[in-house]
């Protein structure tokens, strides 16, 4: 139903990143924020998307901030860089989903409650490498993906999860076996990413360990992280909370504290 032939042809129409972003980046990697705010600027999508992200509820701001310079200083290096990424991943969605009931809001909410939530749980972990911090950036567009090669199979996806009740990652590991990770680490190598990053992906799967435990720990963090998100009531109604397996034994150890970790404001 789905060749690798299929995959291979999407995944080689992500773009690479656009040149005002290379620049933006580079100069958040040299901690030049004001001047990364100036060039993102000449991005109208990017400006508005940076816009829409920050003034999001998980990020508490009672007044609408618009300037992006006071945007960049507030998130500071490692989120800023993070939002960047999740902008090069929105630029993969579709105009108008069919297999999941999203569209731009309820897609860019997801994406910032991961975000925040993810620098919660580096900053509990102790953790302040700032290429961490863009692993999470990775897992929206998997959502993407199975929009993307399922849409033209939607039946044939229905009559499988109608047969047994099995999530999407299952049935596109049976179908050509890769999985969604394997697809979102192809995606990080295309934009140049860190090979942790990826690692850390395939680690939250909770099918593929690395055998690094530091990448593991993390892993379990990220895959309890995706559920905790795809249990909202919004992503429920989204179709989400089916969207891969919950690993329970992989991250037993760490559940409860993940759970009180979720509680600290």
């Amino acid at each position: 139903m789905i060749t690798k032939n299929k995959i291979d042809s999407f995944i080689e129409k992500i773009p690479p990143s656009p040149k005002i972003i290379k620049e933006t980046l580079l100069l958040v990697n040299q901690g030049e924020l004001t001047k990364a705010a100036k060039v993102a600027g000449e991005d109208m999508a990017l400006r508005t998307y940076l816009k829409n992200i920050v003034n999001k509820p998980i990020y508490g701001f009672t007044n609408e901030v618009n300037d992006l310079s006071q945007i960049f200083a507030i998130l500071g290096l490692s989120l800023t860089k993070q939002t960047v990424y999740n902008y090069m991943i929105s630029l993969l969605s579709p105009d108008k989903w069919v297999l999941f009931k999203l569209n731009k809001k309820t897609f860019y909410e997801l994406q910032a409650d991961l975000s925040k939530n993810w620098e919660k749980i580096l900053k509990y972990l102790n953790i302040s490498d700032k290429e961490m911090y863009n692993a999470i950036t990775l897992l929206p567009s998997s959502i993407i993906i199975t929009e993307a090669l399922f849409f033209e199979h939607l039946d044939d996806v229905k009559l499988l999860r109608e047969t047994k009740a099995i999530d999407f990652n299952t049935i596109l590991s049976r179908l050509c076996g890769v999985s969604l990770f394997d697809i979102c680490e192809e995606i990080a190598k295309k934009w140049e990413m860190n090979e942790v990053i990826y690692k850390v992906i395939q680690s939250s799967s909770g099918t593929k360990q690395s055998g690094n435990k530091e990448i593991d720990t993390l892993g379990k963090w990220m895959h309890l992280l995706l559920f905790y998100e795809l249990s909202k009531p919004i992503f429920i109604e989204a179709r989400l909370n089916d969207f891969i397996d919950f690993q329970i034994d992989f991250v037993a150890d760490i559940y409860s504290e993940f759970a009180e970790v979720m509680e600290i404001s």
